[in-house]
C-alpha cells in the first residue's frame, strides 16, 4: 500500500482502543473541507513502508491493541486487503475509515472477518454530495455501503463533519434517516492549513451545544463528538 502518514497512538481514533493509525495516499474525493489535502490529491511524498508499521505492531503488541487505517481513502489501495490479513495475523483490531464509495471492496471485507470497526462519512444528503465531493458521485454506491455496514454484525459508525457554508439541521436530519439505529457522530469542522478550501468554519461551542441538545431530543443515537 502507498502510506504517507504514520501516527503510533491515538486515544481517539479507535473509540475505546490504544491504537496507530496509518493514512494512505489518494483519494477519489476533493472535498474543500479535508484535513489532509495532500493525500487526498495524491501529492503528498511521505512514503511508509508496510514492513515498518508491520514491524511496530509486532514489537508493540501488548501496547497497541488495534490500527486504524485513514486516508485519503484507503478502498482505493490494491493491496488494502491483503495488508489487514497480515495485521490480522499478529493479532491486532482494524478499524477502516471510508467513504463508503467502494462497496465491494467494504463487502469483500466484512465478508471474510477483517474489520473490527468500520467508520463511514456521509458529507451531506445525497441530492448535494457533489457540491462536496468536487466530483460527480455514484450515490447508489454510497447507499449500497451504507447497508451493508449497518446490516453487518460489525461494529461501526456514521459520521459527519459539519461546516457553516454546507450544513443545516435539515441536512444532519436527512443524513440520520440514511442510517436506522446505527451510532452518528457529528463532528465539527476545524480550520488549519492544509484544508483544500480556505475560508470555511466550523461552529461555535455554544452553537454545537444547542444542535446535541436538538439531537438528543429526537435521535437516541444521534451525538455531537468533541464537545467542551
Amino acid at each position: 500500500m502507498i502510506i504517507s502518514g504514520f501516527d503510533k497512538l491515538t486515544l481517539t481514533n479507535y473509540p475505546g482502543v490504544v491504537a496507530c493509525t496509518i493514512f494512505t495516499n489518494g483519494c477519489n474525493y476533493k472535498c474543500p473541507f479535508c484535513q489532509n489535502g495532500t493525500l487526498a490529491l495524491g501529492v503528498d511524498k511521505n512514503r511508509v513502508p508496510e514492513e515498518e508499521v508491520l514491524d511496530f505492531l509486532v514489537k508493540r503488541r501488548k501496547m497497541i491493541d488495534g490500527i486504524c487505517i485513514s486516508g485519503g481513502e484507503p478502498t482505493l489501495q490494491k493491496d488494502l486487503k491483503d495488508f489487514i490479513k497480515k495485521v490480522k495475523e499478529i493479532g491486532v483490531l482494524v478499524k477502516l475509515d471510508t467513504n463508503g464509495s467502494n462497496p465491494k471492496v467494504v463487502k469483500d471485507l466484512l465478508d471474510e472477518n477483517l474489520l473490527d470497526y468500520i467508520a463511514m462519512d456521509i458529507k451531506l444528503p445525497f441530492s448535494r454530495y457533489d457540491k462536496i465531493a468536487g466530483i460527480k458521485v455514484n450515490t447508489d454506491d454510497l447507499k449500497e455501503s451504507i447497508d451493508l455496514i449497518k446490516n453487518s454484525k460489525v461494529e461501526h459508525e456514521f459520521r459527519t463533519t459539519i461546516i457553516k457554508e454546507f450544513h443545516t439541521m435539515k441536512d444532519i436530519e436527512e443524513i440520520i434517516s440514511y442510517v436506522g439505529d446505527s451510532n452518528y457522530y457529528i463532528q465539527n469542522f476545524v480550520d488549519s492549513d492544509y484544508v483544500l478550501q480556505a475560508g470555511l468554519h466550523g461552529f461555535t461551542d455554544e452553537e454545537l451545544g444547542e444542535l446535541d441538545k436538538k439531537l438528543n431530543e429526537k435521535y437516541s443515537n444521534a451525538h455531537v463528538r468533541g464537545l467542551k
